[in-house]
C-alpha cells in the first residue's frame, strides 16, 4: 500500500508545475465568475500581493541604499555627520573594537592583502571594506584623524587598526596629500646645531684668488717633485712613436 501512495506522490509533485502555472495566471478571470471560488484560498496558490509587498520593500530598500551611496561617493566627508554613522560609531573611531578571524593564539605579523577580490568579499572585512560609505579621500579629514596618532603624528599600523594593506597604502596616500594642501597640520622637527655655519666661518669663507703662475711652473707644487720612472716612459713613447715623428 505504502507503494503506491509514495508512487502517486511523485507524479503529483512531477506534474505540480504544469498543472498550478496556467491557474495563476488565469486567478483573476476565474475569481471573477459567479459561483467560482477564488484560487487565492488554494493552499498551493501564494496571493500575488504578498509578492508586490515583498518586492516593493525590497525595492525601495535597494533604491535608499544606491541613493545614500552615490550621495556619500560624491561627498565622503558627510557620512561622518549623518545619524547613520553616529548611531552604529557613535563617537569612536571606526576601527575600534574590530577583530580579525585568524588561525591560532597568535595573530599574524601583516593584515591581509585585501578584502575584496573581483566579486567575492572575505568573510570579515577590515573597518573600511565592511562598510561602504567609508570611503578614503584625502578631504575625509574627519576619517584621516583617526588613523593618526595624536602624539607622534604618524599613521597607525595596520596590526592595530587592522585595515588591510590595500586601504592602509590609500590612508597613507591620502594622509600626505592632504598635508601638502594644508588640510592636516604637521610638526617639523626643531635641530638646535652646536656648531657655527654663518659665512663668518674659515671653512666657508671667501676662496683665495689662485697664484700667479710663471711659464714652466706647475700648478701644484708636489708635482715638480715627481719623477717618473723611466721603464713605464719608454713603453710610452714606444706605444705613440708614430704620433711622436709628427
Amino acid at each position: 500500500m505504502a507503494a503506491p501512495v509514495r508512487h502517486i506522490a511523485k507524479v503529483l509533485f512531477r506534474l505540480s508545475p504544469s498543472v498550478f502555472h496556467p491557474l495563476r495566471q488565469n486567478e483573476s478571470f476565474l475569481c471573477r465568475l459567479p459561483g467560482r471560488p477564488c484560487l487565492a484560498s488554494s493552499p498551493f496558490i501564494i496571493p500575488h500581493h504578498l509578492y508586490c509587498k515583498a518586492a516593493s520593500s525590497q525595492t525601495k530598500d535597494s533604491a535608499q541604499a544606491l541613493e545614500a551611496l552615490s550621495r556619500y561617493k560624491e561627498k565622503p566627508w558627510d557620512y561622518l555627520e549623518s545619524e547613520e554613522y553616529i548611531e552604529r560609531y557613535g563617537t569612536s573611531p571606526v576601527w575600534a573594537g574590530y577583530r580579525r578571524n585568524h588561525k591560532g593564539g597568535i595573530p599574524p605579523q601583516k593584515t591581509r592583502k585585501t578584502c575584496i577580490r573581483g566579486d567575492k568579499i572575505c568573510g570579515n572585512p577590515c573597518p573600511i571594506c565592511r562598510d561602504p560609505n567609508v570611503i578614503v579621500h584625502h578631504q575625509n579629514v574627519k576619517l584621516l584623524q583617526q588613523f593618526i596618532s595624536p602624539q607622534t603624528g604618524m599613521v597607525y599600523d595596520p596590526t592595530r587598526t587592522g585595515v588591510c594593506m590595500k586601504q592602509q597604502k590609500l590612508i597613507t596616500k591620502a594622509v600626505n596629500t592632504a598635508q601638502d594642501q594644508g588640510l592636516l597640520p604637521f610638526q617639523i622637527p626643531h635641530v638646535e646645531f652646536s656648531e657655527d655655519f654663518s659665512n663668518t666661518h674659515d671653512a666657508v669663507g671667501k676662496t683665495p684668488p689662485p697664484p700667479s703662475l710663471r711659464s714652466g711652473d706647475s700648478w701644484y707644487k708636489w708635482y715638480s717633485d715627481i719623477t717618473p720612472d723611466e721603464t713605464e716612459v719608454a713603453k710610452v713613447k714606444k706605444l705613440y712613436r708614430a704620433y711622436l715623428k709628427k
